[in-house]
């Protein structure tokens, strides 16, 4: 008998732990929360239900995307229902866009449904939480640097959130509310929340670690909170240390890379040296093939560094990367 089991930062995962959990009574998310976060669809009604605040949205099979009309208005985004990475995110600016974005998000869903979304304008932020006993506690915001349309592709992340402490108070009350709304009481989340002209608005939550090395690195790195022991933790039925030891900065960049093979990669350990550095990845090596950025897994190298500010430590990122040349052919 297993003394725990979690999800890490991987929503294919989260409703296989929850079954297992319910089945062998162990502390985790229900098999409703499970579902509901990983269902697109699930989550927005369960948002709509309990008056959390959501963009305007409709599901599109892919038996109608030849006849389907956009309901929500221009432009719009569309999604897989049952996907995550950013894989299949399309950008629909007009009617004349509609047919190819709905069939590239179509192509990652493994229903074939598609969720369109209203476009929310506004700068995006993630909401790093842990919750116990029914308690949901905000342990960090993390501000977001994402690609333009059509894609949508986080290329960067630092924390803490340089917003106000007024929006940071209503982004925190929001990603509460998404989580009571799913049914989070025992485990991780990760709520991804835009700042519109109308206040802050749930994109979608995952019942899970933040991934791009949110709470591996930078969580722990500007609060001192390690959100994977807290979580295994929870998982084991302990008491999770939640309180900040500190409060710093961190930040992770992605490298910028142009499609073809990677030739060379140089100024790799020079950039390793310039002090607040903490981390460099190569994901994607020498012989290997990029062709654009259109999901997170085309990014192929990050560097990540801890400062007193989000923006010295994205100054340090910055400072990796111009040391760090990528030769394509």
């Amino acid at each position: 008998r297993p003394n725990g089991i979690m999800s890490g930062a991987c929503d294919t995962s989260v409703v296989t732990v929850a079954q297992l959990c319910n089945v062998l009574g162990l502390p985790g998310h229900s098999i409703e929360a499970a579902i509901n976060s990983t269902d697109k669809l699930k989550m927005l009604q369960a948002f709509s239900e309990n008056n959390v605040n959501h963009p305007k949205f409709q599901v599109i099979s892919r038996e109608e995307i030849n006849t389907a009309e956009i309901s929500v208005g221009f432009p719009a985004v569309s999604k897989p229902v049952d996907s995550s990475g950013s894989r299949g995110i399309s950008f629909i600016e007009n009617e004349k866009t509609v047919i190819a974005a709905l069939l590239n998000s179509a192509d990652s869903s493994q229903s074939g449904n598609v969720l369109v979304e209203e476009y929310m304008e506004g700068p995006e932020v993630s909401v790093e939480t842990l919750s116990v006993n029914g308690v949901c506690h905000v342990i960090q915001i993390t501000d977001k640097l994402t690609t333009d349309a059509p894609y949508f592709v986080e290329m960067g992340h630092s924390q803490p959130s340089g917003h106000t402490e007024e929006i940071k108070k209503q982004i925190a009350k929001v990603a509460i509310a998404a989580n009571h709304a799913i049914g989070i009481s025992n485990g991780p989340s990760h709520t991804e929340i835009k700042i519109t002209k109308d206040g802050p608005k749930v994109v979608e939550l995952g019942a899970r670690l933040g991934g791009d090395n949110i709470t591996t690195y930078l969580t722990p790195l500007s609060t001192g909170v390690d959100m994977v022991e807290s979580c295994i933790r929870i998982a084991l039925g302990e008491t999770a240390d939640l309180e900040p030891k500190f409060h710093k900065a961190s930040a992770i960049r992605y490298f910028r890379v142009e499609q073809g093979f990677i030739k060379d990669i140089r100024g790799l350990e020079e950039a390793r040296k310039i002090p607040g550095v903490k981390q460099i990845y190569v994901v994607h090596g020498i012989g290997e093939k990029m062709n654009g950025i259109k999901s997170s897994g085309d990014r192929s190298g990050f560097v990540i560094a801890q400062a007193d500010t989000a923006e010295e430590a994205v100054e340090i990122c910055e400072k990796a990367l111009d040391l760090i040349e990528i030769e394509m052919e």
